[in-house]
């Protein structure tokens, strides 16, 4: 697992501001964040053993993803992009409320990773406001697919 997480850590730090496919690409970075967030997931209903430094190194790789996200928010969304294989809302074009809510993701992914929970409790409160902020976005600016 820390293996898989370092791993994701060095994705979330690769790659360019300047993407050939922007909905590919901001697909690709909703993919790994999904993995890390499932990895965190199975912490909290226990299906995995809490490890602080594993949790701490996938809060770490979920901040670089958000943080890849952030920098890049323009040109994941630019105009034009709002058709073929995506599942952005056209809410999503309302680009001040997409980036306040945006931003509080990155915020609450920031503190969760800077609080370097000690024990699963610890980890449960912040990982449940970061998926709050998940399922925020998801039902504002994400189109369920079939």
């Amino acid at each position: 697992m820390r293996k898989l997480i370092l791993a994701i850590s060095m994705l979330a730090f690769a790659g360019s501001a300047a993407f050939a496919d922007p909905i590919q690409e901001r697909q690709a970075i909703m993919k790994e964040r999904g993995k890390i967030a499932g990895q965190l997931s199975k912490v909290v209903k226990g299906e995995t053993p809490y490890d602080a430094a594993a949790v701490l190194a996938a809060l770490k790789a979920l901040e670089a993803n958000a943080e890849k996200f952030h920098a890049n928010v323009d040109t994941l969304f630019p105009a034009g992009s709002d058709t073929g294989d995506t599942t952005a809302a056209p809410k999503i074009w309302d680009m001040a409320g997409f980036k306040a809510v945006e931003e509080k993701y990155l915020a609450d992914v920031k503190a969760a990773a800077a609080a370097a929970p000690a024990d699963v409790d610890a980890f449960k409160a912040g990982f449940n406001t970061i998926g709050g902020d998940c399922g925020t976005c998801h039902k504002t600016y994400r189109i369920k697919k079939g």
